[in-house]
């Protein structure tokens, strides 16, 4: 059996979302989904719109995954990947880990051989959450 863990924010779920993990899915038997915790959203990305139990728990029931964990505050990765204890890593396209360095990385830190690879952009990918939430904000005087 082949595990496989994939990763992100998932805060407004689009195609592009969809397209990732169906992509991870391919690589092995489960799917495993790590699901950003409100504090490394907002320290990296932006306010989270939704809180991150409420965002594991939508995409703990799309059908690519077999289950939804909400990721630690600690910033370090390799905690969070030692629980998962993954055979495959699936890189979002836009994620800005390079696969053969962090490769390293991860058997560095004791975790095994632990491939890692990256999902291909969509077009649907145009869709992507910053997009989706500017779009919302211009309409806003219009109705």
């Amino acid at each position: 059996m082949t595990r496989v863990m994939a990763s992100g924010v998932f805060d407004l779920i689009h195609p592009g979302h969809i397209s990732y993990l169906q992509q991870a899915r391919s690589f092995g038997d489960e799917l495993i989904v790590v699901v950003a915790c409100d504090e490394t959203v907002r320290r990296r990305k932006h306010e989270p719109i939704t809180p991150d139990y409420m965002r594991a728990k939508v995409v703990e029931n799309l059908k690519p995954v077999d289950k939804a964990i909400v990721g630690k505050n600690s910033g370090n990765i390799y905690e969070t990947v030692a629980e998962v204890r993954p055979d495959v890593i699936v890189l979002g396209f836009d994620q800005t880990f390079d696969e053969k360095e962090l490769e390293e990385k991860l058997a560095a830190h004791g975790l095994g051989d632990i491939k890692v690879k990256r999902a291909t952009e969509t077009a649907d990918d145009l869709n992507a959450t910053r997009r989706i939430v500017e779009k919302i904000r211009n309409m806003g005087g219009s109705q």
